[in-house]
């Protein structure tokens, strides 16, 4: 079980991708219909929130490598504009509460993102780009803040999760706790194309070969990969952790998980190159400890909670709302 990269739900993920932020339009303040998705109690979300929004949806999917049909991406921009007004609903909530973010934290927030950049010009190119302006991102950035101090006063400080809630799940989901055969290799890479002519392979396997040498002869594995390897792991000493099957191509993992360890491979080929391979660690197949895996699964189980009850909250607030919808099929 993988901890969720986002600290709260859809809520708070990504709360400043360039890609993503966009000016939100006052609650009040005319816009043209056609630049309108939808207005929450008077406050409009815009075509260009619901654009950007789309944009890092898609982008994330194509990630993924799952081509979508017409109908799956409609139901996409469906859901994307639900999540644009749910998060607006939150929003509107945190302000009734009064909730305010200091600018100081918003100008923190705001160097953050500027160091991700080489310069302040691509800084600047990166939201001309975005069709952004700073005080575009300082206003996503207060709405994130003011959303996050609600979501904490409202459901994260009042939920708890008990020691015979978490203790049930992992004894009722055993399978999600098995850790896999794992082995921990380093590996000297001299690189060739797959495509190469025969010469540039019958050399790259010479160069290989000189290197085992060395390596029968006593020589040090990990400085003789700091040395000649050519992948990114030669820093390293050629280290590449562990890892269980299905995570290397495969005729590097067969080598892999024939050793014991201390023993060094064949020259084995594959689509990078030519490796040597050293297993110095394996780990077999086991089951997580309950101890090892209950601060983990506590956080998970939180994160659930959590989760259900801001549905549950807006979906009470809907009932008493003022939800008007214009998305139409349109560039996105």
């Amino acid at each position: 079980m993988e901890a969720k990269q986002c600290r709260w739900f859809w809520i708070l993920e990504a709360v400043l991708a360039l890609a993503l932020v966009g000016s939100h339009a006052l609650a009040g303040e005319k816009q043209p219909p056609e630049d309108r998705v939808a207005v929450v109690n008077g406050s409009v979300i815009t075509r260009g929130d619901f654009d950007r929004e789309m944009s890092r949806v898609q982008q994330q999917l194509s990630k993924m490598g799952e081509p979508f049909s017409d109908s799956q991406l409609s139901a996409i921009k469906n859901q994307v504009l639900e999540n644009l007004i749910n998060r607006e609903f939150l929003y509107q909530e945190s302000q009734k509460q009064g909730i305010t973010i200091d600018e100081a934290a918003i100008n923190e927030q705001v160097g953050k993102l500027r160091e991700r950049f080489s310069s302040e010009a691509e800084f600047k190119s990166a939201l001309n780009k975005a069709n952004l302006s700073e005080g575009d991102v300082k206003s996503q950035f207060n709405r994130g803040m003011a959303i996050q101090q609600f979501i904490d006063k409202q459901f994260v400080q009042k939920i708890t999760v008990s020691d015979k809630e978490s203790r049930a799940y992992y004894d009722s989901h055993p399978d999600f706790f098995k850790q896999p055969e794992q082995v921990r290799a380093c590996h000297i890479l001299i690189k060739v194309d797959s495509g190469a002519d025969e010469s540039r392979k019958v050399e790259a396997r010479k160069k290989l070969e000189k290197i085992r040498e060395k390596v029968q002869k006593g020589e040090e594995f990990a400085v003789l990969a700091k040395e000649f390897s050519e992948g990114p792991s030669s820093t390293k000493g050629g280290d590449l952790g562990y890892f269980g099957r299905g995570q290397m191509v495969k005729p590097f993992e067969e080598a892999a998980f024939t050793l014991r360890p201390g023993e060094v491979s064949d020259i084995v080929e594959t689509e990078f190159g030519y490796h040597l391979i050293k297993v110095i660690g394996r780990k077999p197949k086991t089951t997580i400890a309950y101890e090892d895996i209950k601060d983990r699964l506590d956080r998970h189980l939180k994160e659930e909670k959590v989760q259900r009850e801001i549905i549950l909250y807006i979906e009470k607030l809907k009932e008493k709302a003022k939800v008007e919808r214009f998305l139409t099929e349109g560039p996105s």
